[in-house]
């Protein structure tokens, strides 16, 4: 993968949350005498007045921390730059105590090297993907049913923050597996580009798709007629450019960004899934922190649920004319319709029978629930 050429989108993204990040500050019990001098001037009482509001936005950390934070991306992507906004909200709030390294993907390993760090306790948070423990943590496939997440960013937003069934049940599996997840958040819809154009599952026919490591993402594949390929991300920018793979599936941003436009010759608008991210800890480690340094990481969490989908929204709606204006490599650029997204549905959907009946004991539950929860959300 190559590194972003777009930080300023980052940059601007941030900008409109920065007044929620000064309002959400870390809330703690104000200090200091509770009389005030009478006499003082208009001056005093500014610098006093200041020093309060300093005193509130700063948690008093006794300890000083440094962890380490690892993504599945390159700096200027969504995970990486997420990570960085968290890990200054988190110096800033801790007046300093707490301070964090984050790192590009590939710098500590693949994707599975990065799990097992985090599991051994040898970093302290990464983002995760689903997909990449889809082995491990069988439930965890339920994000690869495509046709199953609502077709509306902000309605998968909203799921993603409230649902029992992830942040509840899903979550507790992946703790029993040392991976403790604190968010699920979307990093966009999923597309797919191609060696030859994709707009029917004929086309899949003879098609070597690049998968993450999850039997059901290769199981979908394979219904649509594609030959399945498990595949790093790292290794999936020469493997395009050389056919080893003929096509691949991501959010747009990490299309552009990744440079995956100049060596395949088609995309399609597909919209077949969101790609859904964790925001995870190691648990020993997090349960061994004092409850209030807990607290801020919590506080400062939620406060990223809005920050990341504003990131998101802004890398993907604004990344698709680099791949569209591309002159010197040319990518023809094709939405489905309706009536093509249906074609693909029809195949998708026996999927969450597949997951119901091979992706865990639990899987089952989950999902029920999970589609409970998206048909009060949809009203569909």
């Amino acid at each position: 993968m190559r590194k972003n050429k777009f930080s300023w989108l980052i940059s601007t993204a941030l900008m409109s949350s920065l007044v929620l990040a000064a309002c959400g500050g870390g809330e703690t019990e104000e200090s200091g005498s509770d009389s005030e001098d009478e006499g003082g001037s208009e001056g005093d009482n500014a610098e006093e007045s200041e020093d309060e509001d300093t005193a509130e936005d700063t948690a008093e950390i006794e300890e000083s921390y440094n962890w380490t934070f690892v993504t599945e991306e390159n700096e200027g992507q969504m995970q990486y730059e997420y990570a960085e906004e968290l890990a200054d909200r988190l110096n800033e709030k801790s007046g300093g105590q707490i301070t964090m390294d984050v790192f590009e993907f590939g710098q500590l390993g693949t994707e599975v090297d990065q799990v097992e760090q985090l599991q051994s306790g040898a970093v302290e948070f990464a983002i995760v993907s689903p997909g990449f423990t889809g082995t491990m943590v069988e439930e965890g496939q339920v994000f690869a049913l495509q046709f199953l997440l609502p077709e509306d960013q902000e309605q998968v937003h909203e799921l993603l923050n409230t649902s029992e069934a992830l942040n509840e049940d899903l979550a507790a599996l992946y703790e029993e597996e040392d991976i403790l997840p604190l968010s699920f958040f979307t990093e966009g819809f999923m597309q797919w580009t191609g060696s030859s154009k994709i707009t029917e599952p004929a086309d899949f026919d003879g098609f070597t798709m690049r998968t993450q490591d999850s039997p059901l993402i290769q199981k979908t594949y394979e219904e649509y007629g594609a030959d399945p390929s498990v595949m790093s991300a790292g290794d999936l920018y020469t493997a395009l450019q050389n056919g080893t793979v003929d096509g691949q599936e991501n959010p747009i941003f990490f299309i552009a960004d990744s440079s995956y436009h100049e060596v395949q010759d088609y995309m399609t608008i597909s919209n077949h899934n969101s790609y859904v991210a964790m925001t995870t800890v190691n648990p020993d480690f997090y349960n061994g922190l004092p409850e209030n340094v807990q607290s801020l990481i919590d506080e400062t969490v939620d406060e990223m649920r809005d920050v990341g989908f504003d990131m998101q929204d802004e890398l993907n709606s604004s990344l698709l004319s680099d791949i569209e204006d591309n002159d010197d490599t040319p990518t023809e650029v094709t939405e489905l319709s309706s009536e093509q997204r249906e074609e693909f549905r029809e195949l998708a959907t026996p999927m969450r029978d597949f997951y119901r009946e091979n992706a865990g004991d639990e899987a089952g539950a989950i999902l029920d629930k999970l589609e409970t929860e998206i048909e009060e959300i949809t009203g569909e």
